[in-house]
């Protein structure tokens, strides 16, 4: 489940709210107060710009792609730095910096490599910046949440000047598909070890292969990144000279720059704002593509909500449509699982029979109130983390608090600041004495077979220490089936376990959300951006 990178989403609101928006055209979801449509880009730019300035909700806390795990490193990074696979605005895998991929038996994952293509400083890519570049996502010492996508294998191998081979103790066909997100970028080994602990610090420098380069981090004000006159790829070739990105918190303050043409645009518009920038003449608001849905992730099950009677009853108590119109500006669906439609892009088509065979969200007070008094919890505790890191974090955990009080349960509020609700995603001692957080989940990748591998025993993302052996089992072959369809079907029956058990509560699913100025387009419009090289196709209107 993606939710490490929640804090932000909640800031933008959730997931796809249609089943096939992710993989194609656009479609109209439905659900919700607002009439719109989801498209995986914007017009095509017409022509090109000397600067381009980028709102982004809060600063990056790193540019170090090993430890880039969430929305504002990665917006950044996705122009910086590339991965030996891509993810392209519809939700495609394709090559990236390898040029061709195979996996000859189940153990092994070769790729080779793409000839001349050039870091930013000049020198050429190797097999040996491949290898270095994924060890470390694996070295303890370097402390990556991504180093769980490595949990399978047992050695990175150069086995040719331009070709790596990962041999697993498992098969694992996941790990494949990860390539194509932060695990899979490469760095130059020379520049790693150069820098050392000083690699991707503000103030700090990166040397990867992308469309631009990183040229000043000025920490608290903005950080700057110039075209790469040496990029590998022409289709991709920067339209802009230069990105200048500026970081503003406040929801209100960060329309306004919007609205002012003091940001050219940006990504995860406050949903308070969506109303306001939709009748704007300013620029014009775009719906994409998403992989996430806003849930309730569970992180004690020794506590209150160990029992399940407990979580299903306070599942039933949320009257998820009025959630939508308070948190997410009326644009969006109630969640039917832990992932939202759009999460489903590996075989798109089969999204809809998926879905439909799992149940509504039930709405019933009642018989959430008997739930809970059959379980014995009438008057026990529940801790939730709340913030003032996004204004929809406290619309939800009021909801959550006034729907559990309502069933007999002593729903309580734990104010943190937003770097704590940040370390609550990475650090096990900052859920001490929490039994809930409000999260977002999404997929990096095509495959929801991404989202439900955090919820196996042990998992980076498996925060409440969930553990259910047949879950687990039921991975475990799901990630061993090479054939698409036949791991789609398997992961469909994963999420009828996660929707049974709930060891995250779905909320709510919509839209992703870009504003773009008048004088800009070219945008993708969809979650896409955390990998795809977007400011690449950024330009002038007219």
């Amino acid at each position: 489940m993606r939710t490490p990178r929640l804090l932000a989403a909640l800031v933008c609101t959730a997931a796809l709210a249609a089943t096939t928006a992710g993989c194609s055209g656009a479609t109209k979801p439905g659900g919700g107060n607002a009439a719109y449509t989801v498209t995986p880009t914007s017009p095509a730019a017409k022509g090109r710009l000397a600067s381009l300035t980028w709102s982004l909700y809060a600063e990056p806390y790193t540019l170090d792609y090993a430890q880039a795990f969430d929305y504002p490193p990665n917006t950044v990074l996705a122009n910086v730095c590339e991965q030996l696979l891509r993810v392209t605005p519809d939700l495609k895998i394709e090559p990236g910096l390898a040029v061709k991929w195979a996996n000859p038996e189940p153990l092994t994952w070769v790729y080779t490599l793409r000839p001349g293509v050039r870091f930013h400083d000049g020198t050429t890519m190797t097999a040996d910046d491949a290898v270095a570049s994924l060890k470390r996502q694996m070295d303890p010492a370097t402390g990556s949440p991504w180093g769980s996508a490595f949990k399978n294998v047992k050695a990175i191998e150069k086995t040719g000047p331009l070709q790596i081979t990962l041999r697993l103790s498992r098969p694992d066909v996941l790990l494949n598909e990860l390539m194509a997100a932060s695990p899979g970028t490469i760095e130059s080994a020379a520049f790693l070890k150069k820098t050392g602990k000083e690699y991707g610090v503000p103030g700090g420098k990166v040397n990867c292969t992308g469309p631009f380069a990183l040229d000043t981090w000025r920490q608290g004000e903005s950080i700057t990144l110039k075209k790469f006159a040496g990029y590998w790829d022409p289709k991709l070739a920067p339209k802009t000279d230069t990105v200048r990105f500026t970081f503003v918190e406040d929801p209100s303050a960060r329309t306004n720059t919007f609205l002012t043409g003091t940001a050219d645009g940006g990504y995860m518009v406050p949903s308070s704002s969506l109303a306001q920038l939709q009748a704007s003449n300013k620029g014009k608001l775009y719906y994409g593509p998403n992989t996430a849905a806003a849930n309730l992730a569970v992180l004690d099950f020794k506590g209150t909500l160990g029992d399940l009677k407990v979580r299903q009853a306070l599942s039933m108590a949320l009257d998820r449509k009025n959630i939508i119109k308070a948190a997410a500006g009326g644009v969006g669906i109630p969640a039917k699982s832990p992932t939202a439609r759009g999460a489903w892009s590996l075989l798109p088509e089969r999204t809809e029979g998926y879905f439909k065979d799992l149940p509504e969200p039930v709405y019933d007070v009642a018989a959430a109130k008997r739930l809970v008094e059959e379980a014995g919890a009438t008057g026990k505790k529940v801790t939730l983390a709340t913030s003032t890191l996004a204004p929809e974090i406290s619309v939800v955990a009021n909801a959550v608090q006034a729907a559990g009080r309502q069933i007999g349960l002593d729903v309580r509020l734990k104010p943190v600041s937003p770097e704590a609700y940040s370390s609550i995603f990475v650090d096990k001692n900052a859920r001490k004495g929490l039994d809930l957080v409000i999260t977002n989940g999404y997929d990096n990748t095509p495959d929801p077979l991404e989202f439900y591998q955090y919820f196996r025993t042990g998992d980076f993302g498996n925060y409440g220490e969930w553990s259910d052996p047949s879950y687990d089992a039921a991975f475990d072959r799901a990630n061993t089936a090479v054939d698409p369809g036949a791991r789609s079907d398997l992961t469909a029956e994963l999420q009828k376990i996660a929707v049974r058990e709930l060891p995250s509560i779905p909320l709510y699913e919509a839209p992703y959300t870009v504003f773009l100025g008048k004088r800009v387009t070219g945008a993708p419009t969809g979650i896409a951006q955390l990998y795809y090289p977007w400011a690449a196709t950024i330009g002038a209107a007219n």
